[in-house]
């Protein structure tokens, strides 16, 4: 009773189709629409495909009056109400029912392919918009009936986070860098001023002699005879006695 007091949408409407009388299903291939006598219909007249809740109904009627012809009520497509024919896009069968539980299986054909394709989709359209609103009221049941998360902390209850353990370094620990520039450390005994430090106590000696000390100091007295492993020669074999004098006074005279 809801269903029929509901309010009825009109979903596609046709000026002209075609009725034919088919003759009984030979096999379980399908209907083929050579077999209907195209060239003469067993009835013409306006299509019309309105829907009243979830279901659909095709009805013929008469472009004049508007007199009823025939109805098919459809409650799913595809399905056992309306079915394709195997050899064109043109025709269907349709299960046209009188109200009182009788049905039978007439041609539908339209005149151009466009009709039978608006045909197609208003039922498709339909339908689908029917199985979305079945999926939505799925699952605003479940809604209603699933009871609700109580996420609030209870009297007394507490919550511990463990952020692990956090290790200090020791001020001491800190390893030395290694030398800038890319040059090695000394060895162990040699100080900054290389000198090398002797076993036992004794007196450091320098690592490496150089001549320049004997070169730089001027004010200094040379002795008489310098070994031949010096540098700069022996400068006391010229014998003159101007450059012991110029030695010992520490500047030279130039003549």
């Amino acid at each position: 009773m809801a269903e029929d007091n509901s309010y009825e949408s009109m979903l596609c409407v046709k000026p002209e189709v075609h009725v034919y009388k088919i003759p009984p299903r030979a096999s379980n291939r399908g209907y083929r629409a050579a077999d209907w006598k195209l060239d003469e219909p067993s009835w013409s007249g306006r299509m019309k495909i309105t829907a009243k809740g979830k279901i659909a109904f095709i009805k013929l009627e008469d472009k004049n009056t508007g007199e009823l012809f025939a109805q098919a009520p459809v409650d799913q497509y595809p399905g056992c109400v309306v079915e394709s024919v195997t050899d064109s896009s043109r025709y269907f069968v349709i299960r046209i029912e009188d109200g009182n539980g009788r049905h039978a299986f007439i041609g539908l054909g339209f005149a151009d392919r466009g009709d039978s394709f608006d045909f197609n989709v208003a039922l498709q359209d339909h339908f689908k918009w029917v199985k979305q609103e079945g999926e939505l009221a799925k699952m605003e049941a479940s809604e209603v009936t699933a009871p609700k998360l109580d996420l609030s902390f209870k009297e007394g209850q507490t919550i511990k986070i463990s952020i692990g353990n956090i290790k200090k370094k020791d001020a001491g620990g800190v390893k030395p860098r290694g030398a800038v520039g890319g040059l090695l450390p000394p060895p162990p005994g040699v100080k900054a001023g290389g000198m090398v430090q002797p076993p036992g106590g004794q007196e450091a000696v320098p690592a490496v002699q150089t001549n320049t000390d004997t070169l730089l100091d001027f004010g200094s007295q040379v002795p008489a005879a310098q070994p031949s492993s010096d540098g700069w020669g022996d400068f006391t074999s010229a014998g003159s006695n101007s450059s012991k004098d110029a030695v010992k006074s520490g500047w030279v005279q130039f003549s």
